[in-house]
């Protein structure tokens, strides 16, 4: 009986702190909220900046993926800029590249190039047909061009690198080939540290021998080819490192995704492209790696390599239903979450659903920048959820500095969930 007195007590416990954590707190309406936001396409981006990070409370709600697509049409159109590079697989990023720059393809296949579940929706296919649909009415130097930063898959890296081989040496295409035939995306976690010891080895020989060969191989094929050819062994190289590292995962992986991004930010700049448009979540956008994770997030070596060069746009959402991987079932599931903070309160009854607040002007207002001055409670939600993770509000969100963390902040009073297409 006693057991059974505990367990009620216990379970009574976790019910009201849940409640009490869960729901939050709602803070103070700002009297003067409308007059320090704006509209999307109305933000004020400071004309020196070269990189525009975006990031997303969830990887599972419409609007914020729709968002992507509306931030990168106000850039084009007020800041000239003509590169989108997302949280996604470099080498599939290419294959987007080549459907929006050459019509290769269709935008679906495109978009399961990347093969990341929380991009297999709707909203992404219909982003990347956009890009395509503007390149065809624009002129040449209009267009735009698609990135992915990420390293955490092997195929369309392995097949740019191998491509590039039967262009500038047959014999090294078919040797490397073999080599590397048993590194896949099917297969890379069944690999043994034995095999990824010997492909990190094998890279490192590519990497060299293309580094030793450069002028020849420039010569077979061009500046341009040689240096993605170059980037496509460092992703192989970098994805088998993470294999190697496990214990330092997350550590390295945003390292990995700042690197990725230093070289796409100078390669564009070789073709005369100052500015790059970077869309991740939260956690890699902001500036001060506030996660509880213990990791230097992508957006802190940003700015401590480009500084003021680095804007930041957070996102953050009052109430949300989204969609995330469960690891529990095996499966996708909808969850809903309401969350409060002195911040989002504040604009709480502006009549938008979706709407941009600045900091530079925020910080006009005495009362606005005592509140992002001080730590906050912002949601971020990765692609792994399960229920029991809304008992604790730290299992969603992260305390951090808004000021520090961000520029600014798009704010999404209610979203909705994206649909996770198989």
């Amino acid at each position: 009986m006693l057991f059974v007195k505990k367990n009620f007590l216990l379970t009574v416990t976790v019910f009201f702190l849940a409640l009490l954590t869960g729901c939050g707190s709602n803070g103070e309406v700002f009297s003067e909220a409308e007059k320090y936001i704006s509209t999307i396409r109305e933000m004020d981006i400071p004309d020196d900046v070269r990189i525009i990070g975006l990031g997303e409370a969830t990887h599972g709600n419409i609007e914020l993926q729709e968002l992507k697509k509306d931030v990168f049409a106000a850039l084009i159109e007020n800041e000239n800029v003509r590169v989108f590079v997302l949280e996604g697989d470099f080498g599939g990023g290419q294959q987007i590249n080549q459907f929006i720059l050459n019509g290769i393809g269709t935008a679906e296949e495109a978009v399961n190039a990347l093969d990341y579940g929380i991009y297999r929706t709707e909203q992404m296919i219909d982003l990347v047909q956009w890009m395509h649909n503007y390149n065809t009415k624009v002129s040449e130097d209009e267009k735009v061009y698609f990135y992915g930063n990420d390293m955490q898959r092997y195929d369309f890296s392995k097949k740019g690198l191998l491509d590039y081989y039967k262009i500038v040496n047959l014999d090294k295409a078919e040797k490397y080939t073999e080599l590397l035939k048993h590194v896949s995306n099917d297969t890379m976690r069944e690999l043994t540290s034995k095999q990824l010891i010997e492909i990190d080895e094998i890279v490192d020989n590519i990497i060299l021998d293309l580094k030793s060969n450069e002028k020849v191989y420039v010569e077979q094929s061009s500046v341009n080819t040689y240096a993605f050819s170059l980037q496509y062994a460092q992703i192989l190289k970098q994805r088998t490192q993470l294999f190697l590292n496990e214990k330092n995962y997350v550590k390295i992986r945003d390292q990995y995704l700042a690197d990725n991004l230093q070289w796409i930010v100078e390669f564009e700049a070789t073709q005369g492209h100052d500015k790059v448009f970077i869309s991740g979540h939260n956690g890699h956008i902001e500036k001060t790696s506030a996660s509880l994770a213990g990791y230097k997030s992508m957006g802190n070596y940003l700015d401590e390599l480009y500084g003021s060069d680095y804007f930041a746009i957070g996102t953050d959402l009052i109430k949300s239903k989204f969609q995330a991987f469960n690891s529990g079932s095996n499966e996708r599931k909808i969850y809903e979450i309401e969350s409060h903070n002195d911040l989002v309160d504040a604009f709480s009854e502006m009549e938008p659903n979706i709407f941009y607040i600045g900091f530079k002007k925020a910080s006009e207002s005495k009362d606005l920048l005592d509140i992002i001055t001080r730590e906050q409670k912002m949601l971020n939600i990765g692609d792994d959820f399960s229920s029991w993770y809304k008992l604790l509000k730290k299992f969603y969100t992260i305390e951090m500095i808004p000021k520090e963390a961000y520029d600014g902040v798009i704010l999404i009073k209610e979203a909705t969930p994206t649909t996770v297409i198989d």
